[in-house]
C-alpha cells in the first residue's frame, strides 16, 4: 500500500507468544473437510474447491453464509475506475471499498457525484474508503477527507495516521457519523504494526473508531489472527483478506487457499461473532493481470464459507 511507513521497529507485545501455529498437512486436510462440508469429502481439494466455488459464486449477498465478501479496489490500481467497476462484478460481489486511484481526494465534488453515480448504477455499493492518510494535525487537515468520504456516500474510512491526530479523528468521526477503520500495516508500520497497537490507541473512544485488520501484515508481525479477530470485536468495522505462503514474508503472497492463512478459522470466528462488516480481497499481486486470481480467491473463500455452513 502507498502509505506504508518504512521505518519500524520490530513488534513486540504478550500477543507475539501466540504465533501462528506451523501449518502444513493436518491444516489443509481441516481446509479441505470445512470447504466441503459433511458430505463430498472424497473429492480432492483443488477439485473440490472450484465445485464448491461454482455452486456459491451465484449467492446473492445476503445469502453470502455469514461473511459479506468484497473488492479492495487497490488490487486493480492498474485500471481505470470503469475497468475496475467491469472486473468487480465479473467477480459476482457488489461491494466495493474505492481507492484514491479511482476516485481521486482532489476531485471536485461534481466530479466526486458522478463517480458515486457510475459506481451505483453498475449495482455496486461503495462499502468503504482508503488506505486514507490523516497527514496533518489540523481541523482543515482532516476535514478534507470526511468530506470526501461523505461525498462519495463511504460509511467507513480505511485509515492511519500517527497517533496524536487520532483524538482530532475521532471529532470528525462524531461530527460526521462515518467509522474510522484504522489498517494496521506489519513489521514495516511505526504506529500500528499490529491490531493490538490499534486497539490499545482506540480504546475509550468513540465507538466509530476501530481498526481494519489486514489478515497478511497482522501474521508477519507474529500475532495469532484468529485471536485478534476475537479480541477486536465490535472494534473490528473492517477487514482486507489475503493470503501467504510463508507467514513471515510479505512477498510470499499468492492467490487465496494456496498460502497458509488459516482462512476458515477466520471465517469461523468472524460468522461466530456476527461481524457485520465487510472482508475486502486485498490482492497485491499479478497487478496487471489480477482477475484470473481474484476469482480463484473468491471460489476458494465461497467454498470455505459454503463449507462452514454446512457443517
Amino acid at each position: 500500500m502507498p502509505h506504508r511507513s518504512k521505518c519500524c521497529p520490530t513488534f513486540r507485545n504478550s500477543h507475539r507468544e501466540r504465533a501462528m501455529p506451523n501449518h502444513d498437512l493436518p491444516r489443509r486436510t481441516f481446509l479441505k473437510v470445512a470447504a466441503l462440508g459433511a458430505a463430498g469429502a472424497a473429492f480432492s481439494e483443488p477439485d473440490a474447491v472450484r465445485a464448491a466455488g461454482r455452486r456459491t459464486v451465484a449467492l446473492t449477498p445476503t445469502e453470502d453464509v455469514g461473511v459479506k465478501l468484497g473488492v479492495a479496489s487497490y488490487s486493480l490500481r492498474n485500471f481505470s475506475r470503469e475497468k475496475a467497476i467491469e472486473m468487480t462484478k465479473a467477480l459476482g460481489t457488489p461491494y466495493i471499498n474505492l481507492k484514491s486511484v479511482h476516485l481521486p481526494y482532489d476531485a471536485s465534488p461534481a466530479q466526486i457525484a458522478a463517480a458515486r453515480a457510475e459506481v451505483e448504477a453498475a449495482g455496486l455499493h461503495i462499502v468503504g474508503g482508503g488506505t486514507i492518510t490523516f497527514d496533518t494535525d489540523t481541523d482543515d487537515g482532516v476535514r478534507k477527507y470526511f468530506d470526501y468520504a461523505r461525498a462519495a456516500g463511504m460509511p467507513v474510512m480505511v485509515s492511519t495516521c500517527d497517533p496524536s491526530v487520532l483524538p482530532r479523528v475521532e471529532k470528525f468521526a462524531k461530527q460526521y457519523n462515518i467509522k474510522v477503520a484504522i489498517h494496521n500495516h506489519g513489521p514495516e508500520d511505526k504506529n500500528f504494526p499490529s491490531p493490538y497497537d490499534v486497539l490499545k490507541a482506540v480504546k475509550g473512544m468513540d465507538p466509530r473508531m476501530g481498526l481494519c485488520i489486514d489478515i497478511g501484515h497482522t501474521v508477519r508481525t507474529g500475532t495469532d489472527v484468529v485471536r485478534a479477530v476475537a479480541d477486536a470485536g465490535a472494534r473490528l468495522l473492517d477487514m482486507h483478506a489475503k493470503d501467504l505462503r510463508d507467514l513471515k514474508v510479505m512477498e510470499s503472497q499468492c492467490i487465496v487457499g494456496e498460502g497458509r492463512m488459516p482462512i476458515a478459522e477466520i471465517f469461523r470466528q468472524l460468522r461466530a461473532m456476527r461481524y457485520p462488516g465487510y472482508v475486502n480481497l486485498e490482492y497485491e499481486i499479478d497487478a496487471d493481470d489480477p482477475l484470473p486470481g481474484m476469482k480463484q480467491s473468491f471460489a476458494y473463500m465461497r467454498g470455505v464459507l459454503a463449507g462452514l455452513a454446512s457443517a
